[in-house]
């Protein structure tokens, strides 16, 4: 029995799964709502299944809809990696992305990417998933999330760990601190002021317990957070200082905080994308993917020419 519908069905089926509105997935896909509206009674009508749930307001899946979504996508996504391969072109189809990463990243590193990302594949979905370490990992490696980009994983057999850059941890102050104006400043100097920290559960805060193990007069808390990008909040408010990995930091013309180089010791992290082995990516993870190196090396030359 010969199945009758064809790509552009599957893709207007695609389109208002994503939208949840048949006018919004017309417009997407440039056709007229009738037309659009065929090809999905044609797409129901072959399969002998109700997709979609209709009402005056809103377009939702059934639960074979959802299942059926589920298969489509990666039938299309399959075929897009076909034409890539083949023509070298990159897909102007709509999709989605899910990326975790580690609160300290995202702020002024990822959003970055996001942006740059946006501006050339403005019909691609970004899901951002901000965690722990542990929790980044994890959801990589059970496919909840296309890649990640984390600072852990890189000894996990099931995970590939692609290393971006090597950053150290500096003391985020405010500018009218008495740190502000140093070159560099050792952990025992830092220990003399109100210490904020990342709590115990964090990523970060257990690779600066290892790094600074014996070390007489180390920092003590006097407040804890859960994410780095809480701390800088704190630290903004002028409640004290804080040792934050340097990609978490705002350029030199932030107007409250500046940064200064923590040494003896100095205590740095690998951060890198990772993702599941023998997982293919869809063509918009995979540009999105390497979006990351390219902006890895954009952000080393400037820094490079600010030396």
């Amino acid at each position: 029995m010969a199945i009758n519908f064809n790509l552009n069905d599957l893709q207007a089926f695609r389109a208002v799964a994503e939208l949840s509105s048949f006018r919004k997935a017309a417009e997407a896909l440039h056709v007229s709502q009738p037309a659009f509206s065929r090809r999905i009674e044609k797409l129901e009508e072959a399969l002998g299944v109700r997709l979609l749930e209709r009402t005056t307001r809103r377009v939702s899946l059934t639960a074979v809809g959802r299942d059926f979504d589920r298969k489509v996508q990666q039938l299309l996504d399959d075929l897009d990696l076909t034409l890539l391969g083949i023509r070298g072109v990159a897909t102007t189809r709509m999709g989605e992305v899910t990326i975790a990463c580690v609160p300290s990243t995202v702020y002024y590193f990822v959003s970055q990417v996001i942006s740059r990302y946006h501006e050339r594949y403005p019909k691609v979905r970004v899901k951002v998933f901000d965690a722990s370490a542990n929790e980044v990992l994890a959801a990589v490696s059970r496919g909840e999330a296309d890649f990640g980009l984390n600072f852990i994983g890189g000894q996990e057999p099931d995970i590939e760990f692609r290393p971006l850059m090597e950053e150290r941890f500096v003391a985020a102050c405010r500018r009218d601190h008495a740190l502000a104006g140093k070159r560099r400043v050792s952990w025992t100097e830092l220990a003399k002021y109100d210490y904020i920290s990342v709590s115990k559960a964090s990523g970060n805060r257990l690779l600066l317990d290892q790094a600074l193990s014996g070390l007489p007069g180390r920092p003590q808390a006097i407040y804890e957070a859960q994410h780095v990008t809480t701390l800088l909040g704190l630290v903004e408010a002028g409640l004290g200082v804080a040792a934050v990995p340097s990609i978490a930091m705002p350029g030199a013309d932030h107007p409250l905080l500046v940064s200064v180089p923590l040494v003896d010791p100095v205590v740095s992290r690998k951060v890198g994308l990772i993702r599941r082995k023998g997982r293919t990516l869809s063509p918009a993870a995979t540009q999105f993917f390497e979006f990351f190196a390219e902006m890895k090396a954009k952000r080393g030359s400037r820094k490079a020419a600010a030396r």
